[in-house]
């Protein structure tokens, strides 16, 4: 008889997990570099025997009906962003996917990210505002001293006047099947052994806008908080049938 609650209720919960995903993506839609995230729900049963098993992987049958939904996995779309053009002679864009600058933190942390809003510190260092210094191919700090520098189409960094060579931006390459997972502040940390790539262009005095989709994420968001309430009407609804049903069983 309260089966019902089971599938009202966990769907509240996983369309509620659905609009934060929608939301976050929707709140970075101007973070350069930033790559949306998809939420993905299943029946409680498929989920658990995604996560639980013996050491054989063999699976008891757990009945013949589920009425949960369970959030199932969150996945991000690395596909590339398009290119705002800014002027600035310290922003930098990489053409490719699967590619990232690497920066590192003062704790010699190393992350990953296609944010190129780089500036110069207090040193003289090509950084990451917040996180930390860029890196080159031979994974060293890349040292400027001056923004005015022009580089070539794969990270050359040179000096505008004269043309002496300062350095060259590393772009890492992962492999497709074994991303870095985002973190923080626009970075991605983990994944596999990147490989230095120069054969993938960099554009300078262009940033990579997020690649969300700001009007398919309205049709998103608007459809699951429909499917929100209405599970939240039923769900009232429910509840007065089951009042009028228990009472009425009372009285008898």
């Amino acid at each position: 008889m309260f089966k019902g609650f089971y599938n009202l209720t966990s769907g509240m919960l996983t369309h509620g997990k659905n609009l934060n995903v929608i939301s976050n993506n929707m709140a970075n839609v101007a973070t350069n570099g930033f790559k949306a995230d998809y939420f993905t729900g299943q029946t409680f049963q498929d989920v658990l025997w995604s996560r639980v098993g013996n050491k054989d992987k063999e699976y008891i049958d757990l009945g013949q009906q589920s009425f949960i939904t369970a959030p199932s996995q969150l996945y991000t779309d690395y596909t590339q962003g398009t290119f705002d053009p800014t002027e600035n002679p310290l922003d930098f864009a990489i053409e490719g996917e699967n590619c990232y600058f690497a920066v590192q933190g003062a704790d010699g942390q190393r992350a990953y990210t296609r944010a190129g809003a780089f500036t110069l510190d207090n040193e003289g260092y090509l950084t990451l505002p917040g996180f930390g210094r860029v890196l080159d191919d031979q994974g060293r700090e890349i040292y400027l001293v001056t923004d005015k520098i022009r580089g070539d189409d794969y990270g050359g960094l040179y000096m505008e006047q004269g043309g002496g060579f300062l350095g060259r931006i590393g772009v890492y390459q992962f492999p497709e099947d074994n991303q870095p997972i985002k973190a923080e502040n626009g970075l991605f940390t983990g994944g596999g052994n990147p490989e230095v790539t120069t054969t993938v262009k960099v554009h300078q005095g262009m940033l990579e806008r997020a690649n969300v989709n700001l009007i398919q994420q309205m049709v998103r968001m608007i459809s699951t908080q429909r499917a929100y309430q209405s599970a939240a009407q039923v769900t009232k609804m429910y509840d007065q049938v089951m009042t009028k049903a228990t009472t009425d069983l009372g009285r008898m």
